[in-house]
């Protein structure tokens, strides 16, 4: 896939997390869409992703309906024998396999419990992410076969993945309800240690260039994109990256004086290779 046919997927995905919430399974499904090897191939998964979701969510007639659905008759679970596969992250792959890591199994019961009139939402539990009935105790671990959880058995598996100690306090703050976006980030930071430990430029670009569109004004992500670019060659490109944040929303955001001479160093270091 080129570059320009690279932008697309960031370009869809960018409109999608622009105002109001947006739909979790069709932002989830952009996300996807990044990975995919030509616009077709994406089109495709994604039409057979959602004809899942639908054909999941037949039949389901409550809360207990839905967790034996999913993970006694379709048997979705957590994939500990390779968790750091990216595939884990990409919802078609997920509900293909029948396996993902905690959060993209928590979006499958979220989004199949919608389309069966079940509420739940997203619990973003340091370390493990969790679904929950709105408005109760009721906590499910999509990673653990569906497992139920209460606040103790959620403390235990909090310091389990942790390795907190019992010097930390744990409490109802530790098992907020989450946003869509805030979804999407934890997604997409996945994704980003990912491509990061298998420095995998090309898919580092586009999760960066998505995960950059969720408000985000700090300096760390576009410096390491114009890192990303640099690897790349791309040095012109990153140096003006660089130089447009400073310009622009760095100049808005907390970062002080010191880290925008930083950050302009380091763009004057990108347009150094082009001497």
């Amino acid at each position: 896939m080129t570059r320009h046919d690279r932008a697309d997927p960031v370009t869809r995905f960018l409109r999608m997390v622009t105002g109001p919430e947006p739909p979790l399974d069709e932002a989830a499904l952009a996300i996807a869409a990044g990975a995919a090897p030509d616009p077709e191939v994406a089109a495709v998964s994604t039409a057979r992703a959602r004809a899942t979701l639908d054909e999941l969510a037949d039949g389901v007639t409550g809360f207990e309906s839905l967790l034996h659905r999913l993970f006694t008759e379709a048997g979705f679970r957590g994939n500990s024998a390779d968790y750091a596969d990216p595939r884990n992250s990409f919802l078609p792959d997920v509900l293909e396999r029948r396996t993902g890591i905690p959060i993209t199994l928590s979006v499958v019961a979220i989004e199949v419990g919608r389309r069966a009139g079940v509420p739940l939402e997203g619990v973003g539990m340091p370390g493990h992410f969790l679904v929950r009935v709105p408005g109760t105790q009721r906590l499910v671990d999509a990673f653990d076969g569906g497992r139920r959880l209460d606040p103790a058995g959620c403390e235990e598996l909090f310091r389990a993945t942790t390795g907190a100690g019992p010097e930390v306090p744990f409490d109802a703050g530790m098992l907020p309800r989450t946003s869509t976006r805030q979804i999407l980030a934890r997604m997409l930071e996945n994704l980003r240690a990912t491509y990061g430990r298998s420095r995998d430029h090309d898919g580092l670009e586009w999760v960066l260039r998505m995960r950059l569109g969720l408000r985000h004004q700090g300096p760390e992500l576009i410096r390491e994109l114009g890192e990303v670019l640099a690897a790349q060659a791309r040095w012109d490109e990153a140096a003006r990256l660089m130089e447009s944040w400073v310009d622009g929303p760095g100049r808005g955001s907390r970062s002080g004086a010191d880290v925008l001479d930083q950050v302009r160093t380091e763009a004057m270091k990108h347009r150094a290779h082009l001497n």
